[in-house]
Parts: structure tokens; C-alpha cells; sequence
């Protein structure tokens, strides 16, 4: 599986672009729990805490996604990519990603936020403290 995440994460780059590092990642807004409670937790991951920015930020113009994918980071832009293929999902300028936040982890998974120049923000879920670490190491 590792082999088809790195060959997905290097897909379709251009020429003249470094992939720098990348990630399984599951957006906050499409995570889904089990169990007991699980339809409230699901509410609130998803509703409360997902996104930040209004109609028109950079955080608003990622499309609904679910399950895994791969966040990655390259010396010109930052996306979400397909796991199994590489297709992208949603990319956008590399400058237009200006921090990670670690955030309290408030599921098995722990969690992060990317903040962007316009001060909107995403959520994301991730099985390793150190892909947040990669990430925080790679944009700020």
C-alpha cells in the first residue's frame, strides 16, 4: 500500500515541481464514527469545527469529499489527492498555505487545521501525531 500511496502522491506533478512530503488524511467534515453516540459525534466533528470562512474563502472552494485521501505538500502548491490513483481532488497555490495547527485530539485520530491567507481554515484527521509534525515542518 505504500508503494500506490507514494506513486499517487507524485502523480501528476509538473515537471518542474518537488513533492515534499505527504499523507492519509480523512477531511473533518466527512469523518465518520462508530458506535454508541456515534451519530452525535458525527454531527459534531462534521458540523462544529470542520471549516472556517465565508462563501468565496480558499476553505469554502474544497469540494464534499469522503474516506481517506492524501494530503500533499510540494514546493508550489498543496492538495488533496485520490490514494488509489493520484487524481486530484481539490489543489491550490503553496502560498496561499500559511500554517498547521495541532488541535486536541477529540477522536482516535488527531487532528489538524490548515490556515490560509485569507484567514479561512479546514480540518483534517490523521491515524500519526508525526504526519502533522511532517506537515508543520514543510508550511509553518
Amino acid at each position: 500500500m505504500s508503494a500506490l500511496r507514494e506513486r499517487s502522491a507524485h502523480s501528476q506533478l509538473a515537471s518542474d515541481e518537488q513533492l515534499l512530503g505527504y499523507g492519509s488524511v480523512v477531511p473533518a467534515n466527512s469523518a465518520k464514527g462508530v458506535g454508541i453516540g456515534a451519530a452525535i459525534a458525527n454531527q459534531l466533528v462534521n458540523n462544529i469545527g470542520a471549516q472556517s470562512g465565508q462563501v468565496g474563502s480558499i476553505a469554502s472552494g474544497m469540494p464534499r469529499t469522503s474516506g481517506a485521501l492524501l494530503l500533499r505538500v510540494t514546493d508550489q502548491r498543496v492538495g488533496l489527492v485520490r490514494p488509489l490513483d493520484g487524481t486530484p481532488v481539490w489543489e491550490v497555490p503553496r502560498a496561499w498555505v500559511i500554517r498547521v495547527e495541532r488541535r486536541p485530539r477529540t477522536q482516535l485520530m488527531a487532528r489538524f487545521r490548515l490556515h490560509y491567507a485569507d484567514g479561512s481554515w479546514l480540518a483534517f484527521l490523521t491515524m500519526r501525531r508525526r504526519t502533522i509534525e511532517q506537515f508543520r515542518s514543510l508550511i509553518g
